[in-house]
């Protein structure tokens, strides 16, 4: 039988937001940022969305 990976999901703190905000405002881009974040890159555009925050690396 395979296992299948349980999947848990942490809630965003305060702290995860700024730092969301703060890479974003440098142009890192959404993997950079997910990777920091120990998150999905999905997870993290969702947010970012729902927040209003742009995540795209043009100027």
């Amino acid at each position: 039988m395979a296992k299948v990976k349980k999947i848990v999901r942490r809630e965003w703190t305060k702290d995860d937001v700024r730092q969301m905000k703060a890479m974003a405002k440098a142009r890192l881009g959404v993997k950079k940022i997910a990777k920091t974040l120990k998150r999905t890159p999905g997870a993290t555009t969702v947010k970012a969305t729902k927040l209003g925050v742009s995540l795209s690396m043009r100027a």
